[in-house]
């Protein structure tokens, strides 16, 4: 609405910065915001919904900052408190005289306070006239039973027994002797312990073989046995059946965009309701004085009355709601951000029954969760398909993550929806440190190909296998595996790369090294839904590790996210949320099962729900 004059221009671009990256995408945590050279400092008025900044130069160290942001909303608001309240439009706007006399008198402060030489505490203020001379005086009888104290002396042992304290001196109760002797005298007549009886020679057998559990017949065995079978899977001369009635059902199910995740609890509606009728205090007919209603936000409902609410009344339950995001796998940090987010926008309200109280805070977290799990930009893989098919030149995919978090999997799921979309998939198998990784994929390509025979470009397979073996380049194979793609026609190429830590910096070199000589239309990092901060770490440092080994002024980091094992978390998201919030990349595909068609888009409503039960 108003601004100082004559910086307009120089700062209108980090303040659209600001309202872009901050203020819609609700990460509002944070009172400070950097753009290019300049610190932006902002404050919220929920009340009458404005947004105070003040701008300046990083390079400054300015003190008064805080204090006259906060002069100048209560000015602000003081001025123009009628028109604010009824919605007008501001009558006599001129607020610059304030602005001046406002920023001259906390520039005067400030040089004050950074000139005025700091000052000694005086006695009074001290933590020795906090001290009595009774607590300086020093008990001499504490100190001399402190010094006679003596270890325990140790208790002797006769014949396996322990003496009793009340003979430490040596001299044995006559009972005890008495048994001692009948004891000893029953070893000597061989009483103690009975013979054990002679073991014939015969009874000696030979060591049997183990019999595991679920260990199948021997017939079994011969079927599962593949060392004599050849690449293209067949044993003795005999195609082997790779298809099970179950796998061709799958075939046509997934045509189209993927279908995303459902909700899996009841209605929102029957809750509220619920929630509507529930009193704040505990329930006489229930003994164990539990509330029913939406979970989470009952802590909320000790915000109730007609003054606003203020950061110390919010302190407790933000911290309940922090200890409620992490027990959903949210990272500590993520969640102290996302609480922050949430009490700045609830600072300044005024709140009246139960049910606004809860429908404020749930429109409130919950707009914030939509905002923050919304990807800037929507990655539509088949329509990128389209385009690099007028352009003659295959759609480059490359997967990248760490140690069994279901890389190749997946990967083979995505091209099996490749496939289903009549679209021709080459897998690059650039996994070659791992053992077995090529064979892995080489049984995919077999399975995905008896699903889905040719009848498409001259009866080539749908789904081709580009393999060099072991130990060879990784980023090597997967440029070759492109040409061949483009010679062939082949739609999309699929890179499956090593798995590694993030920690690793020769492998993720190698990774860098992939990336920046192949250029791939797509980067996916594949991370698992079980792990909460850990996968926040992993992101980071994989994003950071291909910026630093690229020697490019633009380096190609991650574009997106493929979280696998969701199926497995119950109602446990917070990774979904730690990783979206770190990188503000979207996440493009959900693995939910062990079969092909377990590949779903991200419901973004049904997160938001899961993290709120």
């Amino acid at each position: 609405m108003w601004c100082f004059q004559g910086t307009s221009q120089l700062f209108t671009p980090s303040v659209n910065a600001l309202i872009r990256s901050v203020i819609l995408q609700e990460r509002t945590g944070n009172n400070t915001f950097n753009h290019e050279n300049l610190t932006l400092q902002y404050k919220l008025d929920n009340e009458f919904e404005l947004v105070f900044v003040v701008a300046y130069q990083k390079i400054l160290q300015l003190s008064y900052i805080d204090k006259f942001l906060n002069d100048i909303h209560l000015e602000f608001r003081d001025k123009y408190k009628d028109d604010l309240t009824h919605g007008r439009i501001f009558q006599n706007f001129d607020f610059g005289g304030t602005f001046k006399q406002v920023l001259k008198l906390n520039e005067s402060q400030g040089r004050k306070e950074a000139h005025a030489p700091k000052q000694m505490k005086t006695f009074d203020e001290s933590a020795k006239s906090k001290k009595t001379v009774a607590s300086m005086i020093e008990n001499k009888k504490d100190t001399k039973v402190k010094e006679t104290k003596k270890e325990e002396p140790v208790k002797p042992v006769v014949n396996g027994i322990p003496a009793s304290p009340k003979y430490s001196g040596g001299d044995l109760d006559a009972q005890l002797i008495m048994q001692n002797r009948k004891k000893m005298e029953e070893k000597l007549q061989g009483k103690g312990k009975p013979k054990e009886k002679a073991k014939s020679p015969q009874a000696k057998k030979g060591k049997s073989a183990r019999v595991w559990e679920n260990s199948g017949s021997t017939k079994e065995s011969v079927l599962l046995d593949f060392s004599n079978a050849d690449g293209n899977g067949q044993q003795n001369g005999e195609e082997q059946e790779v298809t099970t009635a179950e796998s061709r059902s799958w075939v046509g199910q997934m045509k189209g965009e993927l279908q995303g995740l459902e909700v899996e609890s009841g209605s929102e509606s029957e809750e509220e309701e619920e929630d509507e009728d529930e009193v704040i205090t505990h329930s006489k007919s229930s003994p164990s004085g539990k509330t029913r209603g939406f979970g989470m936000f009952n802590m909320f409902k000790t915000l109730v009355g007609s003054k606003s609410i203020t950061r110390e009344v919010m302190e407790p339950i933000l911290e309940k709601l922090r200890e409620h995001m992490i027990g959903k796998n949210v990272a500590a940090e993520i969640a102290e951000k996302l609480c922050e987010s949430v009490a700045v926008k609830l600072e300044g309200k005024v709140l009246g029954t139960f049910g606004s109280v809860t429908s404020t805070v749930k429109a409130t977290l919950t707009d914030a969760l939509v905002k923050l799990l919304t990807p800037r930009r929507r990655i539509d893989i088949l329509r990128d398909v389209m385009e690099s098919q007028r352009a003659n030149r295959p759609f480059v995919v490359t997967f990248c993550g760490v140690n069994g978090v279901g890389k190749s999997t997946n990967l083979a799921k995505i091209a099996f929806w490749l496939v289903e979309n009549n679209l021709r998939v080459m897998i690059a198998a650039c996994d070659t440190f791992r053992a077995g990784a090529v064979e892995q994929l080489r049984t995919h390509a077999r399975h995905l190909n008896a699903l889905h025979p040719a009848t498409r470009h001259n009866n080539v397979q749908m789904v081709q296998l580009y393999e060099k073996g072991y130990g060879k380049d990784a980023a090597g194979i997967a440029m070759e595996a492109i040409n061949s793609a483009r010679d062939m026609k082949v739609d999309v190429v699929l890179v499956d790369t090593a798995g590694r830590m993030q920690d690793n910096e020769p492998l993720m070199r190698a990774l860098a090294k992939l990336i920046k000589v192949n250029q791939p239309d797509l980067v996916l990092f594949v991370g698992e839904a079980l792990v909460g901060n850990e996968a926040v770490d992993q992101l980071v440092k994989f994003n950071q590790a291909l910026a630093d080994h690229s020697s490019q002024d633009n380096p190609h980091l991650i574009d997106g996210i493929v979280l696998t094992k969701f199926d497995t978390i119950d109602d446990k998201v917070g990774a979904a949320i730690s990783m979206t919030y770190t990188t503000g990349q979207p996440i493009v595909f959900v693995g939910t099962g062990q079969t092909y068609t377990d590949l779903k888009n991200l419901n973004v409503n049904a997160v938001v729900h899961a993290l709120m039960k």
